[in-house]
């Protein structure tokens, strides 16, 4: 049987990447975007792979959407699932310029998101062979990290993820379950802007060697692409 893997944010960028990635590996793959039809790169992949690609309305901001997938798919396992969506939240937001929408929005989009998914998708999960969640933050959560100021939005929606992750790993460990918190580093996205260190390719690679490496041992993890321990 091959193995099973669900990315959120597959429609570009990293979660574009994993799809390719995932596809050479030959696994089954359920590719989630908020507008499937107009995630060219992605239509074009899932069409060089039928029956290897499925693609799937998804917005992690709503969680009966959430639900209702994770109802759609009630009779597949999955092996991986990839938290990869996510925003940086407005740049406005400068001190003494905060919006609360806006943090609202972010929050609900980064952190709220990831949880319902790991909440809606245990069964799949629990039915899978390898039991691994693996979920996207950002060194720009860790505390120890923060010499620069500003990002409140950003960074105190990937801190609250990444409490929520590290919680997940000891209340799932019971269920062999693993959990791992990913800094894809600073990779040339729309996100990360033309001057980033990385490409998706070598962004990609080096995560998903880390989470194929991972076992029980190494559930809570907060890791960098280097495979070293992000201090909170």
């Amino acid at each position: 049987m091959s193995r099973s893997i669900l990315i959120t944010g597959a429609n570009r960028g990293l979660g574009l990447q994993m799809v390719k990635q995932a596809v050479k590996n030959g696994w089954r793959v359920y590719a989630c975007c908020r507008h499937p039809g107009q995630a060219d790169a992605l239509v074009r992949v899932a069409s060089l792979t039928p029956g290897q690609v499925s693609m799937h309305v998804l917005d992690i901001a709503d969680s009966a959407q959430i639900q209702a997938l994770a109802y759609e798919l009630r009779n597949s396992s999955i092996d991986w699932l990839i938290n990869n969506a996510g925003v940086y939240g407005s740049m406005n937001n400068t001190f003494g310029h905060t919006d609360e929408i806006d943090w609202l929005k972010t929050f609900q989009i980064n952190t709220i998101g990831p949880m319902k998914m790991m909440e809606h998708f245990l069964p799949h999960i629990e039915a899978g062979g390898e039991k691994k969640i693996a979920t996207l933050s950002s060194k720009m959560a860790s505390m120890d990290d923060n010499t620069s100021g500003g990002s409140y939005l950003y960074r105190s929606s990937k801190a609250a993820l990444n409490a929520v992750v590290k919680s997940t790993s000891i209340d799932l460990r019971e269920k062999n379950i693993i959990s791992l918190i990913m800094h894809p580093g600073w990779v040339r996205t729309d996100m990360g802007g033309p001057n980033g260190e990385i490409d998706v390719n070598e962004s990609v690679d080096k995560m998903f060697a880390i989470i194929e490496a991972a076992t029980l041992a190494d559930t809570g993890s907060f890791y960098d692409i280097n495979q070293e321990i992000i201090p909170w």
